[in-house]
């Protein structure tokens, strides 16, 4: 069960917004139910779930690890669950390994050498098959690949998720025959939790049918999620234009992550939007703590809770009165605050909030009048590359 708390000044001006408030409301979820980019709602097949644990047993069988590699909306969701449900000190026994976010040489070199010794697999993910960053990686590591196994090993090695008939990793598709899953046309990049793209390297670690029970148990926030939209709007019409993200687990950060992807790509347009920052709490108490108790007025903060009730440690006592101090505190120096509450940290929970907060991003979007589902912005440095390369792959569409 997820619980959505406002301050006492938030729930005022919400009270004060109150005709404006449902006049939206019907406005939004009619543009809402219209798009054509909204599959992400739509139920998952029960056998496209089950082949990705079949594939998945037969990884293990000859792997001892999986490389991922994508960028943004591609990996973030994956990569976030996963550390979430990680260990704090211990490798699990199967690694998932994200890679493709840098250009580092030495970060390129490091990887090489960890996966010399060992048998893998590779899982490459972009909706183009174009993504710059993406294809850059893949051609390094199957080159890499191709040095260590024959074409037959490298068939059952390589698995790509991609557009269903264009773009480069679709030609690599047609021409070696490697395992491959498509990301839908009607689900953007960072909206594609229940594609094969998130959840094939989440069939590691998690059960993904109870992720997705969850995830589509998260529709009945609707009402929640709107509310919180209007409420981010508001306060962004007060000047309000930062959103900070306050979580107290540091597996938390890769959450907060695809979170700041999720908001900032959906609603930043036509120069408006929220900025989303996040912060790890109290170790970030004691360097930007000051600047949110007495700075400049320009953000609000929203609090993750998880409810440790049972534990009666000293630790989680402590945990539990700095929480509410914060909020007290941050409250009292005109810092408006929500807080969200999570009945429990387990795959069916996660998907409900992650559900929530797609839904509520969308809501957000279009009241700030923008389109959800384009990413418009990102094009402009690509274009800038595109003047100083000569990689055909990059000269197509991309992501």
């Amino acid at each position: 069960m997820i619980q959505f708390h406002f301050d006492r000044r938030i729930t005022d001006l919400l009270e004060d917004e109150n005709i404006s408030f449902y006049k939206k409301k019907q406005d939004v979820f009619e543009q809402f139910q219209h798009s054509s980019m909204i599959g992400w709602t739509e139920d998952v097949d029960s056998d496209m779930l089950s082949s990705l644990i079949a594939l998945r047993d037969e990884v293990k069988k000859h792997s001892q690890c999986l490389v991922v590699v994508g960028i943004g909306g591609s990996y973030l969701g994956s990569y976030a669950i996963n550390q979430l449900f990680s260990s704090y000190f211990h490798s699990c026994s199967f690694p998932i390994i994200y890679v493709g976010t840098t250009l580092s040489s030495d970060y390129l070199d490091e990887l090489f050498e960890e996966l010399r010794t060992k048998d893998f697999s590779l899982f490459v993910v972009s909706k183009s098959g174009n993504t710059m960053e993406t294809v850059l990686f893949y051609q390094k590591i199957k080159r890499f690949m191709e040095e260590k196994y024959s074409l037959e090993e490298l068939r059952k090695r390589i698995i790509i998720c991609t557009n269903l008939s264009k773009g480069y990793l679709r030609e690599q598709i047609n021409q070696y025959h490697f395992v491959s899953f498509s990301i839908p046309e009607n689900i953007g990049g960072r909206f594609s939790l229940i594609t094969p793209a998130h959840l094939f390297p989440l069939s590691f670690s998690i059960d993904i049918f109870q992720f997705v029970s969850g995830y589509f148990q998260g529709k009945s926030y609707q009402e929640e999620a709107y509310r919180y939209a209007f409420c981010r709007k508001k306060l962004f019409d007060l000047g309000k234009v930062i959103e900070n993200f306050c979580v107290y687990d540091e597996k938390f950060l890769p959450f907060t992550e695809w979170l700041k992807q999720l908001f900032a790509e959906s609603e930043g347009k036509e120069k408006r939007g929220i900025f989303p920052v996040s912060t790890l709490y109290p170790r970030d108490l004691h360097s930007l703590g000051q600047f949110v108790q007495e700075g400049n007025p320009v953000l609000f903060e929203t609090f993750f809770q998880v409810d440790n009730s049972s534990l009666k440690d000293e630790f989680s006592s402590l945990s539990s009165i700095v929480f509410d101090s914060v909020i007290q505190a941050h409250c009292s120096g005109g810092v408006y605050c929500n807080l969200i509450c999570i009945s429990c940290l387990d795959e069916f929970h996660l998907g409900e909030l992650m559900y929530f907060f797609m839904m509520s991003a969308t809501f957000s979007s279009y009241l700030f009048e923008v389109d959800p589902f384009d990413q418009p912005g990102v094009e402009v440095y690509k274009n800038a590359i595109l003047q100083h390369t000569n990689f055909d792959f990059f000269h197509q569409k991309s992501d």
